[in-house]
């Protein structure tokens, strides 16, 4: 194995817990945090006095009450958790962001179990407000930005905008086909048919796939995820700590948080951004290949960022996802690599970053129900694309 001084490896997954995913639901962003976080915690076998350590991204700020309506410091007050670390911040690697600094917090000796969630209510606040999610409610001072001063000039107020140019430069260099692209929506939709939890589970043709309207070409509406309420929560332990518990530990075996071109969504490489960067450290910590993994669960924020990480992380060549992916049966449940196996965001609903994790460890420990893929002990999980993108590799021992 890659050095001892690696030290993620020493951090293992031990409790997972996700209250319900509502379109929208009746219940306050703190009720939903409550209800995964105590489920978490239940499942890893401990009690609130065990948990030392909290970490949570993007945090309590001024990010969008929607986008991020519960921070670290709201919910140590809530639940009466006495920590010895605490965080939460916007920058770094994306939604799962909270996994890798709960991880450093660990391996740097400082916590044993670390309580990491991600509470998003964007549905809720779309019922008053259709904007509320675009990307010019999620920074305050917008225009004085670093980043977005370079997009306000070109009226650049959804993602979508910018996920659109990523698609069609793939399509320009490498031949990418929209029905090819289509698999990946409706993939996701066939699993989510067998989530309970998902927001759509109605089967998905690629007739409807087509029918459905351009929202920045070359990106239709099915190419986008779906706005929910919910909240994800992640036991983090030390180790030694976690042998003990209800579940099998689920180490984490390497993390990839690089970050090598500009910090800017227009990067150097329009086909790559910086999930290129992220997948190639996660690799260089580990002994672990490709090959090896037996589901991923890839950002789905936009359907293109699936099938950049699928590149990026090397489970298919560069250039080949569309080849890859085309027909659907590579990456169905019973395929050669299931990939967003809950739905993922498309179909599931925007848990943005968490639920993946949480589907992933879903998987690992057997309890996928009717969506279980076959039995596999190596998955990965990325989130973001680019310039927030981190990625994990999970081992179940």
């Amino acid at each position: 194995m890659k050095s001892d001084r690696l030290l993620e490896k020493n951090v293992a997954i031990t409790g997972i817990g996700q209250s319900e995913v509502g379109r929208p639901s009746a219940k306050s962003a703190m009720a939903l945090t409550i209800d995964a976080c105590k489920e978490a915690i239940a499942d890893a076998g401990l009690s609130r006095d065990d948990i030392d350590g909290v970490a949570a991204w993007p945090g309590d700020n001024n990010n969008g009450d929607a986008f991020s309506p519960v921070g670290p410091n709201a919910l140590i007050g809530t639940l009466g958790l006495k920590v010895n670390w605490f965080g939460g911040g916007y920058e770094g690697p994306g939604p799962i962001a909270g996994i890798i600094n709960g991880a450093m917090a660990i391996a740097a000796g400082l916590c044993n179990h670390v309580l990491v969630f991600r509470t998003i209510t964007e549905s809720s606040r779309r019922q008053v407000n259709k904007n509320a999610g675009a990307l010019s409610n999620k920074t305050v001072g917008r225009d004085s930005s670093f980043f977005w001063q370079w997009y306000t000039p070109f009226n650049v107020v959804s993602g979508i905008n910018l996920m659109a140019m990523y698609a069609q430069r793939h399509f320009h260099e490498y031949g990418t086909t929209e029905q090819q692209l289509a698999q990946i929506a409706l993939t996701c939709r066939a699993n989510a048919v067998h989530n309970e939890k998902a927001v759509f589970r109605t089967p998905l043709t690629m007739a409807d796939y087509l029918d459905s309207r351009f929202i920045s070409t070359p990106l239709r509406l099915l190419d986008c995820d779906v706005h929910c309420d919910a909240s994800t929560a992640i036991i983090l332990s030390r180790k030694e700590a976690a042998r003990d518990g209800r579940n099998p530990p689920i180490r984490i075996e390497a993390i990839g948080s690089a970050l090598h071109q500009p910090w800017s969504w227009d990067q150097i490489d329009l086909t790559g951004m910086a999930a290129k960067d992220s997948a190639k450290m996660l690799w260089q910590r580990t002994d672990y290949t490709p090959k090896d993994v037996g589901s991923a669960q890839l950002y789905d924020g936009f359907s293109i960022l699936t099938l950049l990480w699928l590149e990026a992380l090397g489970l298919c060549d560069k250039g080949q996802g569309g080849a890859f992916i085309e027909g659907g049966h590579r990456i169905a449940l019973d395929g050669q690599l299931p990939i967003n196996t809950n739905g993922g965001q498309l179909s599931g609903g925007r848990t943005h970053g968490l639920g993946y994790v949480h589907e992933a460890c879903s998987q690992l420990w057997g309890r996928a129900a009717l969506r279980q893929t076959r039995p596999h002990d190596v998955a990965v999980v990325a989130a973001g694309g680019g310039p927030l993108a981190g990625c994990v590799l999970l081992v179940k021992e």
